[in-house]
């Protein structure tokens, strides 16, 4: 099982950027495909982002396509999260997971019960 710690969090103005990492060790760091997700006070968890194994595949909620862009960096165990024009509404703790697919290199998904292995969360809060 991985082990990963987020970063790059912090207070941004609306319009502003950031990029989050995702970094991963303990394991065989090609065999997962890798999810970021986020949860505001007093709301689910939701799926924002996800890369495949091979990073032929990547997935954006609705709220978060043409602003967000995830990589993956597999020689660095790292995945990151680029984040642009950010909203107040995308406030929340952002989480990095890991799902294993050694036999899947292509697939990620954004359903949280397919992940196994969780970071603690970096926060990010968009306020003027």
């Amino acid at each position: 099982q991985l082990q990963l710690v987020e970063s790059g969090g912090g207070l941004v103005q609306p319009g502003g950027s950031l990029i989050l990492s995702c970094a991963a060790s303990g394991s065989t760091f090609d065999y997962y495909a890798i999810g970021w997700f986020r949860q505001a006070p007093g709301k689910e968890r939701e799926g924002v982002s996800c890369i495949s194994r091979s990073m032929a595949t990547t997935t954006y909620a609705d709220s978060v396509k043409g602003r967000f862009t995830i990589s993956r960096d597999n020689s660095k165990n790292t995945v990151y999260l680029q984040m642009t024009s950010l909203k107040p509404e995308d406030t929340a703790l952002y989480y990095c997971a890991s799902d294993f697919r050694p036999l899947s290199s292509n697939y990620c998904s954004l359903r949280d019960y397919e992940y196994r292995s969780w970071g603690l969360g970096t926060q990010v809060t968009v306020s003027s």
